[in-house]
């Protein structure tokens, strides 16, 4: 399971206010007209992926709840993944 919310940079109880402004900040920095780097498509096409489904009401409550069952029923394997992403967002 992807991890929309590293993605965009925000925590988990951001607002859709906060959602929309980490969005616009991070499309800005990986739009690859702007982007040169061989990573900035993929990463562009991430950040509108959590956009998308961050922004609407309906997706993200069944994205939360599936984050919570997976923590639940695999709280190792999640938490490797959490510790995974946290790293590699902090690394760059």
């Amino acid at each position: 399971m992807k991890d929309y919310y590293a993605a965009l940079g925000i925590d988990s109880d951001a607002s859709l206010g906060a959602i929309k402004t980490a969005y616009r900040k991070k499309a800005s920095e990986f739009h690859p007209d702007k982007n040169t780097s061989p990573d900035a498509p993929a990463r562009f096409r991430e950040v509108q992926e959590a956009y998308d489904l961050l922004s609407d009401e309906q997706q993200r409550r069944q994205y939360d709840e599936n984050r919570q069952r997976s923590l639940l029923e695999n709280p190792v394997a999640t938490a490797e993944q959490i510790w995974t992403t946290y790293m590699h967002k902090v690394l760059q």
